[in-house]
């Protein structure tokens, strides 16, 4: 892990217009975007770049920013008795960030680290409580978009009740499906809880 290093950050406003399109995009899937939420938007959003094995958001500190991957792949975990648990793993159109640190402006377990070399959309939680207030229907975009992070612990908690190491890894596949070919052996192991040993003698079964 490279550690708590500064991204490397540019203005929104001097990307490729292609590239601020696919964002744009993104967010009118969801609600319509007037001329002025776009400026906005353009104004508050940072368009960022981690490597791979960069911490992104470090548990020791309140999380103030939320990341929408561009490219790239990330994982939240957390410390215990020295080991790191992988909670879940998050691509590309997605929200990542600490969730309880993120909305209560408190200190959390959890940390993220870039898996890739990871580029974001980056918004702070000022910016996002200024278009929150002048904007009503980024609200609705944030119920049904930046949800995907509660939607990552509610899939967490069903992978629980799975009881063998071969049913874990069944779900997590189907779970992950369009990535888990990207993710380290030993990151999935401790997903689900199970010995590197045992997830190498599982995958050689199937």
């Amino acid at each position: 892990m490279h550690g708590q290093v500064k991204p490397y950050r540019i203005n929104l406003s001097i990307l490729p217009v292609e590239t601020k399109e696919q964002l744009f995009r993104h967010f009118e899937s969801y609600i319509p975007l007037s001329d002025s939420l776009k400026k906005e938007l353009e104004d508050r959003i940072a368009f960022s770049t981690f490597k791979k094995g960069q911490e992104i958001h470090n548990a020791g500190k309140v999380c103030t920013e939320s990341h929408f991957i561009f490219q790239g792949l990330t994982r939240l975990y957390f410390l215990k008795d020295g080991k790191e648990i992988t909670e879940y793993f998050s691509s590309e159109g997605e929200w990542v960030n600490s969730p309880r640190s993120f909305t209560q402006r408190t200190t959390d377990i959890y940390y993220i680290e870039a898996l890739e070399t990871t580029e974001v959309f980056t918004l702070k939680v000022q910016d996002l409580v200024f278009l929150f207030d002048h904007f009503p229907e980024m609200e609705r975009y944030a119920r049904l978009s930046m949800n995907t992070v509660f939607g990552h612990f509610l899939e967490r908690i069903t992978s629980m009740r799975f009881t063998t190491a071969k049913e874990k890894y069944e779900h997590f596949c189907h779970t992950y499906h369009d990535i888990y070919h990207r993710i380290p052996l030993g990151m999935i192991a401790s997903y689900l809880g199970i010995t590197q040993e045992t997830l190498s003698r599982i995958r050689a079964e199937r």
